[in-house]
This record gives C-alpha cells, sequence and structure tokens, in this order.
C-alpha cells in the first residue's frame, strides 16, 4: 500500500481509482465490509482502490470540546491496519479550518476530482460534506455525471453497523466488555506504551512490572482494572510475544493517586527501560480492589496470573 500524506503534486494518476471517504477508526469489521466492497468493485474493472481518510480527525478541529476525542487508533496503527486489509492507496489529508470551510461545490471539484479523478466514489446516503455539511449524495451524483464518475452507495446496514460498532467498541472498552470489543474489532485491541521507571514495588513481592506512558493522548485505553494481555513490538507477526497480566488504575493497597498502567511479563526479566512496546488485550479479568497489605496482593496476583494463562491458551 502505498501512503500519501500531502495533495498537492505527490499524488500520482490512479488507475480507475474506487474511491471512498472516512476516518476508518480501528479498522474493525464492519470497515472491513466496507472495504470488501472496494476491492471487489476495483477488481470488476481492473481499477484502484483508494481510501481517503483525515488527520488529524475532524472533530478535533470543529469540536468545541476537541479533548473529548478518544480513538480506536492512532494514524500510524491505522496505516498498518489497512495496508494489512490489502488497500492499494492511503491518501492522508491534512484536515484544518481551511478544508473544513470548503463549500461543498468547492469540495468535490476542487478536491475529490481534481486530485483523485476517481471513476467511482462509495460513498454512504446519507454522507456529508463541505461547510455546513451541505453537500450530499444527490449532489455527488449530479457532478458524477457531470464529471463522468460513479456514486455507488454503502447500504444503510452496513453504515449503520459501521456507526453502531464505533461507538459499541469505545463503551464496551471503557466499560471492561473486551469480548465484544475485540469481537467487533476482529482482532485484539491494541496500544503502544514506552517503559518508564516505577516506584518498583512489584519485584519485592515477585511481580515486577513495566509501567508504560502513553504518547498518545487520543489512543482510548480502557476501564480500569486487571487484564490479560500479550506484549510485543510494533508489528506482532515479527516479533516474539509475551504473555502477561496488566493492571489500570490507581493501585489503591498501596494508597496511589494516579493512573497509571503496569504490565507483569510472564517468564520475562530483561531490562526494557526506555523500550516502546505493544500490548494486545485479551480479557478483563477482574476489578480494582483495596487489599488489607502487600501479602494478601500477592496472593491475589498469583489467583490472577493463573486465570491469564488460562485465558492466553495457545
Amino acid at each position: 500500500m502505498k501512503v500519501y500524506r500531502e495533495l498537492a503534486d505527490s499524488l500520482p494518476l490512479f488507475t480507475k481509482a474506487v474511491v471512498t471517504i472516512g476516518t476508518f477508526d480501528g479498522v474493525h469489521m464492519g470497515h472491513r465490509q466496507i472495504i470488501n466492497q472496494l476491492k471487489e468493485e476495483a477488481k470488476a474493472i481492473g481499477g484502484e482502490t483508494v481510501i481517503i481518510t483525515f488527520h488529524p480527525h475532524p472533530r478535533k478541529i470543529i469540536s468545541s470540546v476537541p479533548g473529548d476525542i478518544k480513538l480506536l487508533t492512532t494514524l500510524d496503527e491505522k496505516i498498518i491496519l489497512l495496508e494489512d486489509a490489502g488497500i492499494d492507496h492511503l491518501v492522508v489529508v491534512p484536515f484544518n479550518h481551511l478544508f473544513a470551510n470548503q463549500t461543498a461545490d468547492q469540495y468535490v471539484k476542487d478536491f475529490l476530482y481534481k486530485y483523485f479523478h476517481p471513476h467511482t466514489v462509495i460513498i454512504g446516503y446519507d454522507h456529508r460534506f463541505g461547510k455546513g455539511r451541505e453537500g450530499n449524495y444527490a449532489l455527488l451524483e449530479q457532478y458524477g455525471k457531470e464529471l463522468g464518475f460513479q456514486v455507488k452507495e454503502i447500504s444503510e446496514h452496513l453504515r449503520n453497523k459501521v456507526s453502531v460498532s464505533s461507538t459499541k467498541i469505545r463503551h464496551a472498552l471503557i466499560g471492561n466488555d473486551i469480548d465484544t470489543a475485540n469481537g467487533l474489532l476482529g482482532y485484539p485491541y491494541f496500544f503502544e506504551g514506552l517503559v518508564v521507571e516505577g516506584n518498583k514495588l512489584g519485584r519485592t513481592i515477585g511481580y515486577p512490572t513495566a509501567n508504560l506512558h502513553i504518547s498518545s493522548e487520543e489512543k482510548l485505553i480502557p476501564g480500569n482494572g486487571v487484564y490479560a494481555v500479550t506484549i510485543s513490538g510494533i508489528r506482532p507477526s515479527i516479533a516474539t510475544v509475551f504473555k502477561g497480566m496488566m493492571n489500570i488504575g490507581v493501585r489503591p493497597t498501596v494508597d496511589g493517586k494516579k493512573r497509571v498502567i503496569e504490565v507483569n511479563i510472564f517468564d520475562f526479566d530483561a531490562d526494557i527501560y526506555g523500550q516502546t512496546i505493544q500490548i494486545q488485550v485479551h480479557a478483563y479479568l477482574r476489578g480494582e480492589v483495596k487489599f488489607n497489605g502487600l501479602p494478601e496482593l500477592k496472593i491475589q496476583l498469583q489467583k490472577d496470573k493463573e486465570e491469564a494463562e488460562d485465558r492466553l491458551f495457545d
């Protein structure tokens, strides 16, 4: 897959471009059905698949409370997932106020047609674009007849599924419902973190942890609790994968005050401070509990480890 991060002169002349447009946050099972529709259409006409997405997320620019936006995937993660899905071209359009303030006519003529010369555009019938969301499917069809491209509809059923899936995945992750989230995603939810020094309390009771700093403020982190996880590099397919358990929360047993993410990696004792690791979340084990001292906590951690190993069977 070829990735373009600017418009200007960097875009090639696509061959019978079959285009769809969206944020594709999470690249979940609903998105993959749209991608399959895109690929089938391109194959039928000997064309190329083109996905247009935006960065930063449009809501971050036009929302009155942009800090509330939490994403299932960072841009780099989205790129990897779309490449794995078999897309030919991904165009990441820099989204700013100037772009947001284009009229619907400008959006079609000066953006979509000018840079992509599409053979086919696949969008939902309720897709809106341009300043004030004044552009719609009918306007795009009108321009298609004038400029020589087809407009095809993503079914209402699939559009609703995509919308519900994205919302449901976010709610599920925040609410510790990992089974639902992963089922809708089609893969274990993951995030990356930089390993930083903690208070090293875990190693005193036989459960050393890697404390993580999450660099992306937009990345959605699951709700507090203990999870069964696997740990790897950025691309799990080319890295050793370790099993482990993760705690997200304030550590009430030791009177913690701030929310932390700690990962105990099973059968692992190397120094990884300063390294970035990827966590794949497989199962929710339990909520945070305040124990009566470290001995009681240690007993529970052994139970957690046994349950995590059972949930992470080969």
